[in-house]
């Protein structure tokens, strides 16, 4: 026919991987999926590096996430008996303040609190503001 393709034919193209069978598709197991998915549940993992190394699109990666989040997917018992541990956060606390009265002024649905000592001017214009506004 005269058809040329704009396809280079020297030097190396890429690789091809064939894979044998009825419809081409690769069938997972059950446990091979679920070990997959909880390989990529592991903090600091990168779900399309899981993804890669199995050969597998990140897609399903997280489709088998969520069957293994509704119980639709079990975890293998090597993988569900491994031991595994918490994060561990720890946040500082303030100091405790010592207690000190506080006043509670109810305007409607609004409450204002006010710290002793307070300026009484500047507590009178906060009322007036929120009456004003409700």
């Amino acid at each position: 026919m005269g058809v040329q393709l704009d396809v280079r034919r020297d030097g190396y193209a890429g690789r091809l991987e064939v894979i044998e069978g009825p419809t081409g598709r690769r069938r997972w197991s059950e446990s091979e999926k679920a070990r997959i998915a909880a390989e990529s549940l592991l903090p600091g993992v990168w779900v399309a590096e899981v993804a890669r190394r199995h050969g597998v699109t990140r897609w399903q990666v997280y489709d088998w996430r969520k069957q293994l989040r509704q119980g639709r997917l079990a975890l293998p018992d090597s993988v569900a008996s491994a031991p595994g541990f918490a994060a561990l956060v720890v946040e500082e606390t303030p100091s405790p303040r010592p207690a000190q009265a506080c006043i509670e002024i109810v305007v409607g649905d609004v409450v204002i609190r006010a710290e002793p000592g307070v300026d009484g001017g500047h507590l009178s214009q906060v009322i007036r503001a929120v009456r004003a506004a409700a």
